[in-house]
């Protein structure tokens, strides 16, 4: 179990040390950072070191010119068999961890890159090239991902009370998801117990430009 998380529109680190801090449980091992001040894009990550155990296995990860960065949370199944094939095409690897092979994978296919994996997952990939932040939730669902939006601002999380240490985020309680836990035991997607706070569905990707 791992945590990630990260903002746009906020040009405060500080937030994203208090959100890493709010889930140091989903990840004792290493805490990483990384901030683009002109994209205004933060991401972090709280590990918990499973696959490789070294410090080169830190995230965020970055590709071979630093222009793809990952936070990522699951395991994927298939990363060896992906791995080899990249190594084929001549991407370089810092680590032996099933993450880093999402960063090539993503410069080899793009987006398309979710119908080779297989795996629980969470991630956030920003391309410096694209000026885009690629957003993606596995196909059932196991790993959770917050989400906040307005116009000016975008977070995410693995947890919400992660959320709750952005400065936006007012964490209104919303009157229908209390019904909903009072009468199905749970509460329907995409909604949760916070107006401004909403979950990423299940085998859902999503970009922001």
């Amino acid at each position: 179990m791992c945590g990630i998380y990260g903002y746009i529109g906020l040009k405060d680190d500080l937030v994203l040390k208090k959100m890493s801090e709010a889930m140091r449980h989903r990840g004792p091992d290493a805490q990483g950072f990384w901030g683009d001040e002109k994209a205004k894009v933060f991401l972090g990550q709280n590990r918990l070191s499973i696959i490789d155990l070294s410090s080169a296995a830190t995230q965020p990860l970055f590709n071979e010119d630093e222009s793809v960065v990952l936070v990522f949370n699951g395991e994927i199944y298939n990363f060896q068999e992906l791995r080899e094939e990249l190594v084929q095409k001549k991407h370089v690897f810092k680590s032996h961890s099933d993450s880093e092979v999402l960063v090539h994978l993503y410069e080899e296919e793009g987006r398309d890159m979710l119908h080779r994996i297989r795996g629980m997952f969470a991630f956030a990939i920003f391309d410096k090239k694209k000026n885009e932040l690629f957003v993606a939730r596995d196909h059932f669902g196991i790993k959770p991902l917050y989400i906040f939006q307005t116009e000016n601002h975008f977070a995410f999380a693995s947890e919400m009370k992660a959320l709750q240490q952005h400065p936006e985020v007012k964490f209104d309680v919303n009157p229908q998801a209390v019904l909903d836990h009072l009468s199905l035991l749970w509460c329907p997607f995409p909604k949760t117990i916070a107006n401004d706070v909403w979950k990423l569905e299940p085998g859902t990707a999503m970009v922001l430009e």
